[in-house]
Order: C-alpha cells, then structure tokens, then sequence
C-alpha cells in the first residue's frame, strides 16, 4: 500500500518501472543463491516487488482503461492466463529435461520477461498524479470502511481461483477414478474459456449494482459447479471425468462473472486521486486469499470430501449475496455519482 500511495502522489509510471527492475534483478540473483536464506531473500524480494507493482499499476490501469476498465482488465487478465500456460509449458518440459543448465536458462529468460515489460512500459505516456482535497488524510483506504468490507468479500470469493488449481488435483487423485492425466485437461479448458470468454462476459458490468449482480452470481454457479465436481467420487473413469468437465464449465462461468464484477467495482469504489493506495489494499486481500486458500480447500474439499465441497460452495454464496449490500453502504458514505449507475 505505501508503494501504491507513492504511485498516487509522483505518477505511477516511473513507480511501476522501478518494480519491474528489481524483479528482474532480484529473479537474476536467485542463480547465485546457494543456501536457505539467500533463496528466500531473492524469492521474499521478488514477491514484495511483484505485489507493489500491482499497486502502482492499478491507477495505470484505471486512467487508461478510462470508461471501459471491466473490458480493459479483462483483456489484460485474458493475456495474462495465456501467458501463463505458456509459462507452465516452459516449466513442464524444464522439469522433463531436468537439468541444471535448463533450471538456470528457466529463471534467466524469466528474467528477461520483466526487461521486456519494461521497455513496453517506457514507451507509454506518462501520467501525472492527481490532486487530493486538502483535508484528507493519508492512509484513506484502510479507513474507508465499505471498501475494506468490499475486500474482505472480495478476497473471500477469490478462493475459487485455486479451485481447481489445488483442490481439483487432489481431489482427481485421491478421491475419483479419473485418469490422473485429466489434472492437466482441467486446467487447460479453464483457461481457453478465460482467454475467450473473459471479455465478452465482462461487456455489461459497468457500476456498482451490476457488478454486485455479477458477484452474487457468481457465488451460485460456484456452488452449483462444485456440487457436480463433487459427485464425481465413486463414478468410473470416464464417468468421473464427464461429471468433473460440467462442474469444471459451471465453475469458469462463475468465476468470469466473477472477475468481471470484482475489476469493475475494484476501481469503481475507489476516488480517482488514490487508486495506487486503493489498489495495494486489494492486493492485500488478494494476498490473504492465497494465504488462506490452500489449508481452506484442503481440509473442507479433500479431508472433508462431498460435503465440504458443498460447505465451500456455500461460503461463495453467502458472500455474493452480502456483496450488494456493501455495494449500497458504499455508495451512501461518498459522494461518487455513478457507483450505482
């Protein structure tokens, strides 16, 4: 949050730049980190820069977005799942290869992606900070209480993103019949119905009470998706992995709508002079979710099985229906004309 504060008040360009190249050199260090602690230094750094450069990139991505950022971020988020299969796929057949020269070319070309970045990034406009009443204090985010109330849901409903990346696995291979090889097809169909769906769902969800909508479907078609993954224990083979593909489907419905609401209320609640502030706190809550998401899943969806499935299908429901209502203090406690547009 203090580096999104900054990117508030000297412009985020030269913030963000700053963020790509010390995540490209401390990435680089990790070839020369030979013990435990240097390892998680380099690891620590990188982390730390990546999540800043989150918050410097949020009022960049509001300014440029201008009047369509739900389509704009959904076009960034729709790279960004493709990108990162390509990455899996880089990773996959390194870990084949299995060797040192490979492991090191791995992590040096990956930090070449963060120069790359940076060379995009030198040639956009600069932006020039926004000014602020007066009056106003300086950590206004934390004490703006709906928009922590809209993270913490927020946040919530972000754990059905490591669903099917850390739940689903486990659940394929300790408690179905489905060939172990179906982990993989999962997560690739996910991520061709992001890629070409994330758009077009988002067109539509622009204000407040539209994204709560989205949201609170959102939280149904969790439920309604997970409820199907979940009787895939006991089916044959192919059984399983037919049940599992309409579950997998339903769930990436959700979280389309999901994403689309959350983008668009992420930057709809927050004044236009600290969107940086405003964004490093829903990175935090971002971050708590990661946190959160692994010992979560694992104990309701695979110690639990069935019904832990339904408990956390559940918990997306309750808080998509709480969603409008924070939506609705929200838009009585400031004076933003067009959040419930």
């Amino acid at each position: 949050m203090p580096v999104g504060h900054l990117a508030d008040r000297r412009g985020p360009k030269g913030i963000f730049l700053t963020t790509l190249l010390v995540q490209a050199a401390s990435m680089t260090s990790l070839l020369f980190a030979h013990s435990l602690w240097s390892f998680v230094l380099a690891v620590a750094v990188t982390d730390l820069a990546g999540s800043s450069g989150g918050a410097a990139r949020g009022p960049m991505i509001r300014r440029f977005g201008g009047d369509e950022v739900p389509k704009f971020r959904s076009y960034l988020r729709s790279v960004a799942m493709l990108a990162g299969t390509f990455g899996a796929l880089a990773a996959g057949a390194v870990v084949q290869i299995d060797s040192d020269f490979a492991y090191r070319a791995l992590i040096f070309a990956n930090a070449l992606t963060f120069i790359g970045s940076a060379a995009v990034l030198v040639k956009l406009p600069k932006l020039e900070p926004l000014p602020s009443p007066r009056e106003e204090g300086r950590w206004i985010a934390f004490k703006d209480k709906p928009y922590v109330a809209f993270v913490v849901l927020d946040g919530i409903m972000w754990i059905q993103s490591e669903v099917l990346s850390f739940a689903l696995p486990l659940w394929v291979v300790l408690h179905t019949d489905a060939p172990r090889w179906f982990v993989g097809l999962a997560i690739a169909v996910n991520t061709v119905m992001v890629v070409f769906l994330q758009i077009r769902t988002s067109r539509g969800v622009k204000g407040g009470i539209v994204a709560g909508r989205a949201t609170r479907r959102a939280g149904l078609a969790f439920l309604i998706g997970m409820a199907v993954i979940a009787t895939a224990s006991g089916a044959s083979g192919w059984v399983a992995v037919t049940i599992m593909m309409v579950g997998i489907a339903i769930h990436t419905v959700g979280s389309l709508w999901h994403a689309a609401g959350s983008l668009e209320l992420r930057f709809r609640l927050a004044p236009a002079h600290a969107q940086g502030q405003y964004s490093g706190v829903f990175g935090m809550g971002m971050g708590l979710c990661y946190v959160v998401a692994p010992s979560l899943l694992g104990l309701l969806c695979v110690t639990w099985g069935a019904l832990g499935w339904l408990v956390m299908g559940g918990v997306f429901v309750a808080a998509g229906l709480a969603m409008p209502y924070v939506i609705q203090r929200a838009g009585s406690s400031r004076e933003i004309a067009d959040i419930t547009d």
